[in-house]
């Protein structure tokens, strides 16, 4: 596994020449969790043993945005953070073709003769079970199937893949978790700990004040999480870690403003302003609460910062995928 740089490609028709002949494995991929996984672990294998270039065709935004745009999917990984993880899963691009109506709207053949020969000119095309693609959804994996025969191509369709409980693993039951807060719950689906990316913002130096400076950070729009109090590992643009312990919410102590992401790096000093950082989520530690009066919240703070660093001394990687989000220096991307 690689956690080298990934290649980000705005569409298929930026796909240089020598990534043509790729296997490709397709699919939306939110949260790249176990059962995405396990696609994209199969694609690698194929294209390790044929000696093909490995690429993700993924589609921005999410189709559900585009078509219920008043209803958004609250995006587990916006494409940064798909990249990345990406690109520790050992691709070499990925491919986020914009979504539309109108791309949508392509039929089926289109699809495949456009976009997947045309476009790709792949080798090998690896996808999941419930994979449909072309107007209406009309094509099928028994068609994708039929078409590969057809055109010169390889075609893999993975089955569901179920956790320890015979459930099968959606981002759909990862969302509900984090929306509760359950981030141990979410990680043990999605095969690692939840990592969200933000620029370090201004804010009201309420935390300086207290005696817990803070990097602030404004979550994704479409980003779910319950409000709390959360131990966390926190990664700066250079890749160095460090433990803390992170509040999100209103601050009702306060002002109960808008919701905000502030980190209390441990044994840390130093200006982070401007800088686009990486936060995971190891465990939850309360809910968040009002207290009367900042005295009584410093107290509380001390406690939770004892029960993070505590938490945070045990911890273990989940994988190896984990291991390179969560604990060990990243990769880059590159914008093509």
């Amino acid at each position: 596994m690689s956690a080298g740089p990934i290649r980000r490609l705005t569409s298929v028709s930026a796909l240089p020449p020598e990534l043509r002949g790729a296997v490709v494995a397709i699919g939306n991929f939110d949260g790249v969790h176990r059962g995405h996984q396990a696609v994209l672990e199969r694609a690698d294998e194929i294209a390790r043993r044929e000696g093909r270039p490995l690429v993700c065709l993924t589609f921005e935004p999410h189709p559900r945005t585009v078509f219920r745009p008043q209803d958004p999917v609250p995006r587990l990984t916006p494409a940064p953070m798909k990249a990345r993880l990406l690109a520790a899963l050992g691709f070499e691009a990925v491919i986020e073709q914009p979504f539309s109506r109108d791309f949508a709207g392509l039929s089926a053949d289109s699809f495949l003769g456009d976009i997947l020969v045309g476009g790709l000119g792949l080798m090998h095309v690896v996808v999941g079970f419930d994979f449909h693609y072309g107007a209406r959804r009309a094509g099928t994996p028994a068609l994708l199937r039929e078409a590969g025969a057809r055109l010169g191509f390889g075609v893999t369709c993975v089955e569901a893949f179920t956790d320890e409980g015979g459930e099968t693993v959606s981002s759909s039951r990862i969302r509900a978790h984090l929306a509760a807060g359950e981030v141990a719950e979410a990680a043990g689906l999605l095969g690692y700990r939840w990592t969200v990316e933000a620029e370090v913002t201004g804010g009201q130096r309420l935390g300086r004040t207290l005696g817990y400076p803070t990097a602030n950070m404004r979550l994704h729009e479409e980003a779910t999480l319950g409000h709390g109090i959360y131990a966390v590992r926190f990664r700066r643009a250079d890749g160095r870690l460090h433990d803390g312990v992170a509040s999100y919410g209103r601050r009702p102590t306060f002002d109960n403003g808008a919701p905000l992401f502030e980190t209390h790096l441990f044994d840390f000093s130093g200006d982070l302003y401007g800088e686009t950082a990486e936060v995971s989520l190891f465990g939850f530690l309360r809910p968040e609460e009002k207290f009367d009066g900042a005295e009584a919240l410093v107290r509380q703070m001390d406690r939770d910062a004892e029960a993070a660093r505590a938490l945070l001394a045990a911890v273990r990687p989940l994988s190896a995928l984990d291991d390179t989000i969560a604990f060990a220096l990243g990769g880059d991307a590159a914008t093509s």
